[in-house]
């Protein structure tokens, strides 16, 4: 119970990484308060989560890129558990592979605020409940905002602005207590994986090659993504702020 009876937020908690956090974060005794679009998923998951532990986990409903919406659904959470600990700032999206000649300034700008604003936004809003428990923020960048990733100009800006805003974020809330860490995964089995894939000439081809970048022969799981999280949200990691934790199972060696 590395987490008893303290409470997160996971943006875009209902498939994916954020499902892999909130699970792992409940099953360590944490209240979860989960954000996204996708009702169905997310009901689903908290079922299944409040199965095993009643009523440790809440669905919001939100759409990250409206921040008015964000700031509710983190007032609300705070409200119906009294706290906040930990903001995991996971929601995104990646679009189909599209050159730079075919990304109009519009598709740059809404994925900058779906990836970049939201997570500012989602910063910004948790701060006021994360002084009162010198609480911890991490965001969900990814490694491609270090290496680049072709045909991904908007989303690999995106995710190296993520990276810069932690470090930033991490100086200024340091004399508070408050630690801000950010995850950068490789190639992990979520559904957003399959979906880009699927805009790919041979999708079963592409998620291998994919899986072949790890020294592992395999893609990350969402569990494992939970679990690095955990780490950076207890005092395991208490040491560590404004680092950019690269999950990549090796992809980035013998490059």
């Amino acid at each position: 119970m590395r987490f008893a009876d303290k409470v997160v937020i996971v943006t875009g908690g209902a498939k994916g990484i954020g499902e892999g956090c909130a699970r792992v974060f409940s099953a360590e005794g944490g209240w979860v308060s989960i954000l996204d679009r996708d009702v169905a998923a997310g009901e689903s998951l908290v079922r299944d989560l409040s199965a095993r532990r009643a009523g440790r986990a809440i669905l919001l409903q939100c759409d990250v890129s409206d921040p008015a919406a964000l700031k509710a659904a983190i007032d609300e959470t705070a409200k119906i558990y009294g706290r906040l600990d930990c903001m995991i700032n996971n929601a995104g999206s990646h679009p189909p592979a599209t050159s730079i000649d075919d990304t109009s300034i519009e598709d740059f700008e809404q994925l900058l605020r779906q990836n970049l604003t939201s997570t500012f936004a989602g910063c910004k809003f948790a701060l006021r409940y994360l002084r009162k428990t010198k609480g911890t923020i991490i965001n969900m960048a990814s490694m491609v905002g270090i290496l680049g990733q072709a045909q991904a100009v908007a989303y690999c800006a995106s995710k190296a602005a993520q990276i810069g805003l932690t470090k930033a974020l991490a100086v200024d809330l340091g004399p508070e207590g408050i630690r801000v860490n950010a995850v950068l995964p490789s190639n992990i089995d979520t559904p957003l994986m399959r979906a880009w894939a699927a805009t790919l000439p041979d999708p079963a081809k592409a998620l291998e090659r994919v899986a072949g970048h790890q020294v592992f022969g395999r893609m990350g799981t969402i569990e494992e993504m939970g679990r690095l999280c955990l780490f950076l949200a207890t005092d395991d990691s208490s040491f560590l702020t404004g680092q950019a934790i690269e999950a990549e199972g090796g992809a980035s060696l013998d490059y």
